[in-house]
């Protein structure tokens, strides 16, 4: 049994990384084209929501599914994880009973435990720190669109939240510069920072980082958890709204890109997701086929011939 988890991106080198989209997206074909491919039959996923969740939910439990096996939703209510188990035992006797684990939690270190106590491999499936998996979708939605995103230039504009400390990950495994607009005091994480500085930039100003960028990506002002901090982030993030006239100063064949749920008129304007240049419906579906990879890379000891 393989014990590789995905707590980060880092988990992967580059040349997963890019092998990874490729099978998503041959992974995405087949399902089109109707292709019944289940070799994970009667093999368990143990789904641990400790956040709320609209695609991550359907896209794991359909993709477990599709795949052959099954999937278990364990809300706090569920498990003895809400009920104060050390995080330690509860990881010991699941992954004693299941083939794979995704937990979408608050505390980075918490997953980071689990991990570290389990017997099959452990996905992060987002934390405070991290959300790897959309990464995963974003990536392939623009080498789907675009090609290879090597030598490009990304802006990410918003919160220094967990997509844009996944996002400097991603430039330095696949190799694109990113530009971050943020207001002082919403920097992602300095350690990344320090470590990324040759592809990573800082941005006071939305206009002069997106100037030239080939993808633009933003994300919700407050993040789950920080709903009390709503009305003072619309007050700091004023100006860093992704609309069609900001998109008109990147490249003339920039995408846009929003992990969801959007709150139209706060990060972006109204009419952005109906922008010709957004392509995050294909984004969202894409969370399937990239989780699918996922699993499969995760699982190779599992897998059926």
């Amino acid at each position: 049994m393989s014990n590789k988890h995905f707590l980060t991106l880092c988990d992967l080198s580059s040349a997963e990384f890019e092998q990874l989209l490729q099978r998503a997206i041959e992974l995405k074909k087949m399902q089109h084209d109707g292709v019944i491919y289940e070799p994970l039959k009667n093999r368990v996923m143990a789904m641990i929501f400790e956040k709320s969740s609209t695609r991550t939910r359907i896209s794991f439990e359909t993709g477990m599914t599709q795949l052959g096996g099954s999937a278990l939703f364990l809300s706090p209510r569920d498990t003895q994880l809400g009920r104060g188990e050390p995080i330690e035992d509860s990881s010991r006797v699941m992954s004693r009973m299941v083939d794979i684990i995704m937990l979408r939690t608050f505390e980075h270190s918490k997953l980071e435990r689990f991990a570290e106590y389990s017997k099959v491999p452990v996905i992060n499936a987002l934390t405070d720190d991290y959300h790897p998996c959309q990464l995963l979708a974003d990536m392939q939605t623009y080498v789907e669109h675009r090609g290879s995103i090597r030598g490009k230039t990304v802006t990410y504009i918003g919160d220094g939240n967990n997509m844009c400390n996944s996002y400097i990950n991603a430039a330095h495994l696949l190799g694109f510069k990113l530009h971050i607009a943020c207001p002082e005091g919403f920097e992602p994480m300095p350690e990344l920072l320090e470590k990324h500085q040759q592809q990573v930039k800082i941005f006071r100003d939305p206009a002069e980082a997106v100037l030239g960028s080939h993808l633009v990506v933003t994300d919700v002002w407050a993040s789950m958890g920080q709903e009390d901090e709503q009305k003072e982030r619309e007050k700091q993030f004023a100006g860093f709204q992704v609309s069609p006239s900001l998109m008109n100063l990147a490249s003339p064949d920039a995408l846009f890109m929003h992990c969801l749920p959007a709150h139209r008129g706060e990060e972006i304007s109204l009419d952005m997701l109906d922008d010709a240049r957004s392509v995050v419906w294909d984004e969202a579906e894409n969370r399937l086929h990239a989780q699918k990879a996922l699993i499969e890379h995760l699982c190779q000891d599992l897998l059926r011939t």
